[in-house]
Protein backbone atom coordinates (compact mmCIF):
# COMPACT_ATOMS: atom_id res chain seq x y z
CA UNK A 1 0.00 0.00 0.00
CA UNK A 2 2.81 2.42 0.88
CA UNK A 3 4.53 1.61 -2.43
CA UNK A 4 1.31 2.31 -4.31
CA UNK A 5 0.86 5.63 -2.52
CA UNK A 6 4.42 6.64 -3.36
CA UNK A 7 3.76 5.81 -6.99
CA UNK A 8 0.58 7.88 -6.99
CA UNK A 9 2.43 10.85 -5.51
CA UNK A 10 5.06 10.53 -8.22
CA UNK A 11 2.33 10.29 -10.85
CA UNK A 12 0.70 13.47 -9.52
CA UNK A 13 3.97 15.44 -9.65
CA UNK A 14 4.92 13.95 -13.02
CA UNK A 15 1.54 14.98 -14.47
CA UNK A 16 1.74 18.46 -13.00
CA UNK A 17 5.28 19.38 -13.97
CA UNK A 18 4.79 19.12 -17.74
CA UNK A 19 1.83 21.46 -17.92
CA UNK A 20 3.55 23.78 -15.44
CA UNK A 21 6.52 24.05 -17.81
CA UNK A 22 4.12 24.52 -20.74
CA UNK A 23 2.36 27.51 -19.18
CA UNK A 24 5.60 28.88 -17.77
CA UNK A 25 6.97 28.86 -21.31
CA UNK A 26 3.75 30.38 -22.70
CA UNK A 27 3.97 33.36 -20.37
CA UNK A 28 7.72 34.02 -20.54
CA UNK A 29 7.81 33.85 -24.33
CA UNK A 30 4.84 36.19 -24.70
CA UNK A 31 6.38 38.66 -22.25
CA UNK A 32 9.82 38.44 -23.85
CA UNK A 33 8.25 39.00 -27.27
CA UNK A 34 6.69 42.20 -26.00
CA UNK A 35 9.83 43.44 -24.21
CA UNK A 36 12.82 42.48 -26.31
CA UNK A 37 12.57 39.84 -29.03
CA UNK A 38 11.31 42.15 -31.78
CA UNK A 39 14.22 44.60 -31.41
CA UNK A 40 16.86 41.88 -30.99
CA UNK A 41 15.82 39.45 -33.72
CA UNK A 42 14.05 41.68 -36.29
CA UNK A 43 15.92 45.01 -36.06
CA UNK A 44 15.72 45.81 -39.78
CA UNK A 45 11.92 46.11 -39.64
CA UNK A 46 9.78 49.02 -38.50
CA UNK A 47 8.85 49.09 -34.78
CA UNK A 48 5.36 47.77 -35.47
CA UNK A 49 6.63 45.06 -37.82
CA UNK A 50 9.21 44.01 -35.23
CA UNK A 51 6.53 43.42 -32.62
CA UNK A 52 4.29 41.62 -35.11
CA UNK A 53 7.19 39.41 -36.21
CA UNK A 54 8.04 38.51 -32.61
CA UNK A 55 4.43 37.54 -31.92
CA UNK A 56 4.27 35.66 -35.22
CA UNK A 57 6.98 33.34 -33.90
CA UNK A 58 4.81 32.97 -30.80
CA UNK A 59 1.88 31.89 -33.00
CA UNK A 60 4.02 29.31 -34.80
CA UNK A 61 4.16 27.36 -31.55
CA UNK A 62 0.37 27.09 -31.56
CA UNK A 63 0.33 25.96 -35.19
CA UNK A 64 2.79 23.17 -34.37
CA UNK A 65 0.69 21.80 -31.52
CA UNK A 66 -1.81 19.74 -33.56
CA UNK A 67 1.07 18.07 -35.39
CA UNK A 68 2.69 17.31 -32.03
CA UNK A 69 -0.57 15.88 -30.76
CA UNK A 70 -0.82 13.55 -33.76
CA UNK A 71 2.83 12.44 -33.73
CA UNK A 72 3.22 11.91 -30.01
CA UNK A 73 -0.33 10.61 -29.65
CA UNK A 74 0.55 7.91 -32.17
CA UNK A 75 3.74 7.03 -30.28
CA UNK A 76 1.97 7.10 -26.93
CA UNK A 77 -0.66 4.65 -28.14
CA UNK A 78 1.95 2.40 -29.75
CA UNK A 79 4.95 2.42 -27.38
CA UNK A 80 3.57 3.72 -24.07
CA UNK A 81 2.81 6.95 -22.21
CA UNK A 82 5.89 7.25 -20.01
CA UNK A 83 8.52 7.11 -22.75
CA UNK A 84 6.71 9.68 -24.86
CA UNK A 85 6.39 12.05 -21.89
CA UNK A 86 10.11 11.84 -21.22
CA UNK A 87 10.78 12.75 -24.86
CA UNK A 88 8.28 15.65 -24.94
CA UNK A 89 9.69 17.16 -21.74
CA UNK A 90 13.26 16.85 -23.03
CA UNK A 91 12.29 18.44 -26.34
CA UNK A 92 10.42 21.24 -24.58
CA UNK A 93 13.33 21.79 -22.19
CA UNK A 94 15.96 21.82 -24.93
CA UNK A 95 14.09 24.32 -27.11
CA UNK A 96 13.21 26.65 -24.22
CA UNK A 97 16.76 26.62 -22.78
CA UNK A 98 18.25 27.08 -26.27
CA UNK A 99 16.18 30.24 -26.82
CA UNK A 100 17.85 31.66 -23.71
CA UNK A 101 21.28 31.06 -25.32
CA UNK A 102 20.35 32.13 -28.84
CA UNK A 103 22.60 34.80 -30.46
CA UNK A 104 20.75 37.85 -31.72
CA UNK A 105 20.53 39.34 -35.21
CA UNK A 106 23.48 41.61 -34.45
CA UNK A 107 25.68 38.54 -33.85
CA UNK A 108 24.65 36.07 -36.58
CA UNK A 109 22.32 37.98 -38.89
CA UNK A 110 19.32 36.34 -40.55
CA UNK A 111 20.16 33.00 -38.91
CA UNK A 112 18.95 34.40 -35.58
CA UNK A 113 15.23 34.79 -36.44
CA UNK A 114 15.34 31.51 -38.40
CA UNK A 115 16.69 29.64 -35.37
CA UNK A 116 14.18 31.38 -33.09
CA UNK A 117 11.33 30.27 -35.33
CA UNK A 118 12.67 26.69 -35.50
CA UNK A 119 13.01 26.46 -31.71
CA UNK A 120 9.52 27.87 -31.24
CA UNK A 121 8.19 25.21 -33.63
CA UNK A 122 9.93 22.49 -31.58
CA UNK A 123 8.34 23.90 -28.42
CA UNK A 124 4.90 23.70 -30.01
CA UNK A 125 5.55 20.18 -31.24
CA UNK A 126 6.48 19.04 -27.73
CA UNK A 127 3.56 20.81 -26.07
CA UNK A 128 1.17 19.21 -28.55
CA UNK A 129 1.98 15.79 -27.13
CA UNK A 130 2.47 16.87 -23.53
CA UNK A 131 -1.10 17.48 -22.39
CA UNK A 132 -2.54 14.16 -23.57
CA UNK A 133 0.26 12.15 -22.01
CA UNK A 134 0.31 14.12 -18.76
CA UNK A 135 -3.40 13.72 -18.07
CA UNK A 136 -3.40 10.03 -19.00
CA UNK A 137 -0.48 9.42 -16.68
CA UNK A 138 -2.71 10.50 -13.80
CA UNK A 139 -6.05 9.15 -15.00
CA UNK A 140 -4.90 5.68 -16.02
CA UNK A 141 -2.70 5.01 -13.01
CA UNK A 142 -5.09 6.18 -10.27
CA UNK A 143 -7.62 4.13 -8.28
CA UNK A 144 -11.08 4.11 -9.84
CA UNK A 145 -12.67 6.30 -7.16
CA UNK A 146 -9.96 8.99 -7.43
CA UNK A 147 -9.30 8.94 -11.16
CA UNK A 148 -10.71 12.41 -11.79
CA UNK A 149 -8.76 13.85 -8.85
CA UNK A 150 -5.41 12.54 -10.07
CA UNK A 151 -6.21 13.60 -13.61
CA UNK A 152 -6.68 17.17 -12.37
CA UNK A 153 -3.03 17.55 -11.34
CA UNK A 154 -2.09 18.17 -14.96
CA UNK A 155 -4.62 21.02 -14.94
CA UNK A 156 -3.17 22.53 -11.75
CA UNK A 157 0.12 22.89 -13.63
CA UNK A 158 -1.48 25.71 -15.64
CA UNK A 159 -2.00 28.22 -12.77
CA UNK A 160 1.27 27.15 -11.13
CA UNK A 161 3.17 27.85 -14.34
CA UNK A 162 1.57 31.27 -14.71
CA UNK A 163 2.37 32.19 -11.11
CA UNK A 164 5.97 31.03 -11.40
CA UNK A 165 6.52 32.87 -14.67
CA UNK A 166 4.96 36.06 -13.32
CA UNK A 167 7.21 35.88 -10.26
CA UNK A 168 10.38 35.34 -12.31
CA UNK A 169 9.58 38.20 -14.68
CA UNK A 170 8.71 40.46 -11.74
CA UNK A 171 12.29 39.92 -10.53
CA UNK A 172 13.72 40.42 -14.00
CA UNK A 173 11.91 43.73 -14.39
CA UNK A 174 13.64 45.10 -11.28
CA UNK A 175 16.68 45.41 -13.58
CA UNK A 176 17.16 48.48 -15.73
CA UNK A 177 15.31 48.62 -19.04
CA UNK A 178 18.61 48.33 -20.91
CA UNK A 179 19.65 45.26 -18.88
CA UNK A 180 16.31 43.56 -19.51
CA UNK A 181 16.61 44.22 -23.22
CA UNK A 182 20.21 43.04 -23.59
CA UNK A 183 20.47 40.02 -21.28
CA UNK A 184 17.78 40.00 -18.57
CA UNK A 185 15.12 38.51 -20.86
CA UNK A 186 17.25 35.35 -21.11
CA UNK A 187 17.04 34.51 -17.40
CA UNK A 188 13.50 32.99 -17.38
CA UNK A 189 14.37 30.75 -20.35
CA UNK A 190 17.55 29.49 -18.71
CA UNK A 191 15.80 28.86 -15.39
CA UNK A 192 13.44 26.46 -17.15
CA UNK A 193 16.27 23.91 -16.97
CA UNK A 194 15.55 23.51 -13.25
CA UNK A 195 11.91 22.61 -13.91
CA UNK A 196 12.89 20.20 -16.67
CA UNK A 197 15.42 18.43 -14.45
CA UNK A 198 12.86 17.97 -11.67
CA UNK A 199 10.27 16.72 -14.14
CA UNK A 200 12.60 14.20 -15.74
CA UNK A 201 13.72 12.89 -12.36
CA UNK A 202 10.12 12.31 -11.28
CA UNK A 203 8.91 10.88 -14.59
CA UNK A 204 11.78 8.42 -14.81
CA UNK A 205 10.61 6.88 -11.51
CA UNK A 206 6.98 6.42 -12.56
CA UNK A 207 5.93 2.95 -13.64
CA UNK A 208 4.69 2.55 -17.20
CA UNK A 209 1.00 1.75 -17.63
CA UNK A 210 0.47 -1.19 -19.95
CA UNK A 211 -1.90 -0.17 -22.74
CA UNK A 212 -3.65 -2.76 -24.94
CA UNK A 213 -2.30 -2.66 -28.48
CA UNK A 214 -4.49 -2.42 -31.54
CA UNK A 215 -5.42 -5.79 -32.96
CA UNK A 216 -4.76 -4.44 -36.45
CA UNK A 217 -1.18 -3.22 -36.07
CA UNK A 218 -1.15 -1.90 -39.62
CA UNK A 219 -3.83 0.67 -38.82
CA UNK A 220 -2.75 4.11 -37.60
CA UNK A 221 -4.35 5.28 -34.33
CA UNK A 222 -5.28 8.57 -36.04
CA UNK A 223 -7.09 6.70 -38.80
CA UNK A 224 -8.97 4.60 -36.27
CA UNK A 225 -9.99 7.68 -34.29
CA UNK A 226 -11.24 9.59 -37.35
CA UNK A 227 -13.05 6.59 -38.80
CA UNK A 228 -14.57 4.92 -35.74
CA UNK A 229 -14.70 7.70 -33.13
CA UNK A 230 -15.29 10.90 -35.09
CA UNK A 231 -18.43 11.69 -33.07
CA UNK A 232 -16.35 11.58 -29.90
CA UNK A 233 -13.79 13.90 -31.52
CA UNK A 234 -16.44 16.45 -32.52
CA UNK A 235 -18.27 16.41 -29.20
CA UNK A 236 -15.07 16.23 -27.15
CA UNK A 237 -13.63 19.23 -28.97
CA UNK A 238 -16.85 21.14 -28.42
CA UNK A 239 -16.89 20.26 -24.71
CA UNK A 240 -13.33 21.56 -24.25
CA UNK A 241 -13.70 24.83 -26.19
CA UNK A 242 -15.22 26.86 -23.35
CA UNK A 243 -12.25 26.18 -21.06
CA UNK A 244 -9.77 27.66 -23.55
CA UNK A 245 -11.96 30.46 -24.85
CA UNK A 246 -12.85 31.31 -21.26
CA UNK A 247 -9.21 31.48 -20.19
CA UNK A 248 -8.00 33.65 -23.07
CA UNK A 249 -10.95 36.06 -22.99
CA UNK A 250 -11.01 36.42 -19.18
CA UNK A 251 -7.25 37.01 -18.94
CA UNK A 252 -5.35 37.77 -22.17
CA UNK A 253 -8.13 39.62 -24.03
CA UNK A 254 -9.37 41.32 -20.86
CA UNK A 255 -5.84 42.59 -20.17
CA UNK A 256 -5.74 44.30 -23.57
CA UNK A 257 -9.35 45.49 -23.37
CA UNK A 258 -9.00 46.71 -19.79
CA UNK A 259 -5.93 48.83 -20.48
CA UNK A 260 -7.18 50.28 -23.78
CA UNK A 261 -10.84 50.96 -22.96
CA UNK A 262 -11.44 50.73 -19.20
CA UNK A 263 -8.50 52.66 -17.77
CA UNK A 264 -6.90 49.84 -15.79
CA UNK A 265 -3.13 49.53 -15.56
CA UNK A 266 -1.38 46.42 -16.84
CA UNK A 267 -0.21 45.70 -13.27
CA UNK A 268 -3.80 45.70 -11.97
CA UNK A 269 -4.82 43.19 -14.62
CA UNK A 270 -1.70 41.10 -14.00
CA UNK A 271 -2.59 40.95 -10.31
CA UNK A 272 -6.09 39.84 -11.32
CA UNK A 273 -4.64 37.03 -13.43
CA UNK A 274 -2.40 35.97 -10.53
CA UNK A 275 -5.38 35.96 -8.15
CA UNK A 276 -7.25 33.73 -10.59
CA UNK A 277 -4.25 31.39 -10.65
CA UNK A 278 -4.10 31.19 -6.85
CA UNK A 279 -7.82 30.41 -6.64
CA UNK A 280 -7.56 27.74 -9.34
CA UNK A 281 -4.78 25.89 -7.55
CA UNK A 282 -7.47 25.06 -4.99
CA UNK A 283 -10.62 25.05 -7.14
CA UNK A 284 -9.40 22.66 -9.86
CA UNK A 285 -8.68 19.64 -7.62
CA UNK A 286 -11.76 20.50 -5.54
CA UNK A 287 -13.94 20.31 -8.67
CA UNK A 288 -12.30 16.99 -9.54
CA UNK A 289 -13.04 15.54 -6.09
CA UNK A 290 -16.65 16.67 -6.49
CA UNK A 291 -16.79 14.95 -9.89
CA UNK A 292 -15.41 11.71 -8.42
CA UNK A 293 -18.26 11.76 -5.92
CA UNK A 294 -21.14 13.15 -8.00
CA UNK A 295 -20.18 12.18 -11.51
CA UNK A 296 -18.02 13.91 -14.12
CA UNK A 297 -20.75 14.74 -16.59
CA UNK A 298 -23.11 16.54 -14.13
CA UNK A 299 -20.29 18.63 -12.63
CA UNK A 300 -18.90 19.62 -16.03
CA UNK A 301 -22.39 20.42 -17.32
CA UNK A 302 -22.98 22.76 -14.36
CA UNK A 303 -19.60 24.35 -15.06
CA UNK A 304 -20.35 25.05 -18.72
CA UNK A 305 -23.69 26.63 -17.80
CA UNK A 306 -22.01 28.66 -15.05
CA UNK A 307 -19.46 30.09 -17.48
CA UNK A 308 -22.28 31.03 -19.84
CA UNK A 309 -24.21 32.71 -17.01
CA UNK A 310 -21.13 34.57 -15.69
CA UNK A 311 -19.87 35.86 -19.05
CA UNK A 312 -21.85 39.11 -19.06
CA UNK A 313 -21.23 39.79 -15.32
CA UNK A 314 -17.48 39.31 -15.96
CA UNK A 315 -17.36 42.23 -18.38
CA UNK A 316 -20.06 44.24 -16.59
CA UNK A 317 -18.07 44.23 -13.35
CA UNK A 318 -14.91 45.19 -15.25
CA UNK A 319 -16.71 48.09 -16.96
CA UNK A 320 -17.47 49.71 -13.59
CA UNK A 321 -13.86 50.87 -13.39
CA UNK A 322 -13.45 49.39 -9.92
CA UNK A 323 -10.35 47.21 -9.68
CA UNK A 324 -11.89 45.19 -6.83
CA UNK A 325 -14.98 44.40 -8.91
CA UNK A 326 -12.73 43.59 -11.86
CA UNK A 327 -10.88 41.01 -9.76
CA UNK A 328 -14.15 39.68 -8.36
CA UNK A 329 -15.54 39.14 -11.87
CA UNK A 330 -12.38 37.36 -13.01
CA UNK A 331 -12.38 35.07 -9.97
CA UNK A 332 -16.09 34.21 -10.16
CA UNK A 333 -15.95 33.43 -13.86
CA UNK A 334 -12.92 31.18 -13.48
CA UNK A 335 -14.46 29.38 -10.53
CA UNK A 336 -17.21 28.34 -12.94
CA UNK A 337 -14.59 27.40 -15.52
CA UNK A 338 -12.80 25.26 -12.92
CA UNK A 339 -15.85 22.98 -12.75
CA UNK A 340 -15.14 22.12 -16.39
CA UNK A 341 -11.35 22.26 -16.50
CA UNK A 342 -10.66 20.25 -13.33
CA UNK A 343 -12.62 17.07 -14.22
CA UNK A 344 -11.86 17.38 -17.94
CA UNK A 345 -8.96 14.86 -18.22
CA UNK A 346 -10.89 11.87 -16.86
CA UNK A 347 -14.02 12.92 -18.78
CA UNK A 348 -12.13 13.23 -22.09
CA UNK A 349 -10.20 9.99 -21.50
CA UNK A 350 -13.46 8.09 -21.16
CA UNK A 351 -14.43 9.07 -24.72
CA UNK A 352 -11.87 6.77 -26.33
CA UNK A 353 -10.77 3.15 -25.92
CA UNK A 354 -7.32 2.73 -24.40
CA UNK A 355 -5.47 1.72 -27.57
CA UNK A 356 -6.22 5.06 -29.31
CA UNK A 357 -6.87 7.24 -26.26
CA UNK A 358 -3.67 9.30 -26.38
CA UNK A 359 -4.33 10.21 -30.02
CA UNK A 360 -8.03 10.87 -29.42
CA UNK A 361 -7.78 13.26 -26.49
CA UNK A 362 -4.75 15.05 -27.96
CA UNK A 363 -6.68 15.68 -31.16
CA UNK A 364 -9.69 17.03 -29.23
CA UNK A 365 -7.59 19.33 -27.06
CA UNK A 366 -5.45 20.72 -29.87
CA UNK A 367 -8.44 21.34 -32.14
CA UNK A 368 -10.13 23.14 -29.28
CA UNK A 369 -6.90 25.09 -28.80
CA UNK A 370 -6.98 26.34 -32.39
CA UNK A 371 -10.65 27.34 -32.15
CA UNK A 372 -10.79 28.52 -28.55
CA UNK A 373 -7.22 29.73 -28.04
CA UNK A 374 -6.28 30.92 -31.50
CA UNK A 375 -9.38 32.11 -33.35
CA UNK A 376 -11.63 33.14 -30.44
CA UNK A 377 -9.45 36.05 -29.21
CA UNK A 378 -9.26 37.38 -32.77
CA UNK A 379 -13.05 37.14 -33.00
CA UNK A 380 -13.39 38.97 -29.70
CA UNK A 381 -11.22 41.85 -30.94
CA UNK A 382 -13.39 42.14 -34.06
CA UNK A 383 -16.60 42.04 -32.00
CA UNK A 384 -15.40 44.72 -29.60
CA UNK A 385 -14.55 47.00 -32.52
CA UNK A 386 -12.91 50.37 -32.21
CA UNK A 387 -15.57 51.56 -29.80
CA UNK A 388 -14.74 48.82 -27.31
CA UNK A 389 -18.24 47.42 -26.90
CA UNK A 390 -18.05 44.60 -24.39
CA UNK A 391 -21.55 43.13 -24.74
CA UNK A 392 -20.94 41.36 -28.10
CA UNK A 393 -17.79 39.80 -26.63
CA UNK A 394 -19.61 38.73 -23.47
CA UNK A 395 -22.44 37.17 -25.49
CA UNK A 396 -19.91 35.40 -27.70
CA UNK A 397 -18.25 33.95 -24.59
CA UNK A 398 -21.66 32.91 -23.22
CA UNK A 399 -22.42 31.20 -26.53
CA UNK A 400 -19.25 29.10 -26.27
CA UNK A 401 -20.39 28.02 -22.79
CA UNK A 402 -23.75 26.94 -24.18
CA UNK A 403 -22.04 25.16 -27.09
CA UNK A 404 -19.88 23.21 -24.66
CA UNK A 405 -22.91 22.47 -22.47
CA UNK A 406 -24.72 21.03 -25.47
CA UNK A 407 -21.74 18.84 -26.38
CA UNK A 408 -21.37 17.59 -22.79
CA UNK A 409 -25.08 16.74 -22.71
CA UNK A 410 -24.92 14.93 -26.06
CA UNK A 411 -21.85 12.93 -25.10
CA UNK A 412 -23.91 10.85 -22.71
CA UNK A 413 -26.48 10.19 -25.44
CA UNK A 414 -24.46 9.96 -28.66
CA UNK A 415 -21.20 8.33 -27.58
CA UNK A 416 -21.96 4.76 -26.65
CA UNK A 417 -18.51 3.70 -25.47
CA UNK A 418 -17.88 5.89 -22.43
CA UNK A 419 -14.98 3.76 -21.34
CA UNK A 420 -13.31 3.03 -18.04
CA UNK A 421 -10.15 5.17 -18.42
CA UNK A 422 -8.06 2.39 -16.86
CA UNK A 423 -6.23 0.41 -19.58
CA UNK A 424 -5.89 -2.62 -17.32
CA UNK A 425 -7.88 -2.87 -14.13
CA UNK A 426 -5.29 -4.95 -12.32
CA UNK A 427 -2.90 -2.01 -12.43
CA UNK A 428 -5.26 0.41 -10.74
CA UNK A 429 -7.31 -1.71 -8.36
Amino acid sequence: MNTERRQLRRVAVASLVGTMVEWYDFYIYGTAAALALGDLFFPSLSPTARTLSAFATFAIGFLARPLGGIVFGHLGDRVGRKHVLIVTLLLMGFSTFAIGLLPTYAAIGIAAPILLTALRFLQGLAVGGEWGGAVLLGVERAPARRRTFYGSFAQVGSPLGLLLAAGVFALVETLSADAVRTWGWRIPFLLSAVLIAIGQFVRARVEEVQVPRQQDKGRLPLGTVLRDHWVAVVLGTGAIIVTLTGFYLSTTFLTSYGTEHLGFSSNELLIGTMLVAVVQIVSLPTAAVLADRRGRQPVILVGTLATAALSVPLFSLASTGSVVLLWLGMILFNLGRSLVYGPLPAFAAALFPADVRFTGISLCYQLAGILGGGLAPLGAVALAGQGGQYLPVALFLAATGLLSAGCVFMIGRRVDHLADPAPQKELVA
